[in-house]
């Protein structure tokens, strides 16, 4: 999968989870990541909260390039930071053929 570039040795749960939870439960879970990247202080996801949360939360050291092109991937707005709804629908669409 293209996004275990980003997550060497990552094993990709997801099509269990979608079993078990169902469509709607794994879009809520997924969209709970928002949470886990998010500057705080902005109540938005920057590029400095993405590389900081994404190597805080274990999944390595992500090079600007990489941050740069996960936030551009789902700023529908181009405002250069994703909001919840903008997050969601990334996962969303990052993970369409699983759900």
């Amino acid at each position: 999968m293209a996004n275990q570039e980003y997550m060497p040795g990552f094993v990709d749960f997801l099509p269990s989870m979608a079993k078990r939870l169902g469509t709607n439960g794994l879009l809520e879970e997924l969209c709970k990541g928002f949470y886990h990247l998010v500057d705080d202080e902005r109540g938005l996801i920057t590029l400095e909260s993405l590389k900081k949360n994404a190597r805080r939360l274990g999944l390595g050291e992500l090079g600007e390039e990489q941050a740069v092109e996960m936030l551009r991937m789902g700023d529908l707005n181009g405002d250069g930071v994703l909001d919840y709804s903008e997050f969601c629908t990334l996962m969303l669409r990052l993970r369409s053929e699983t759900i």
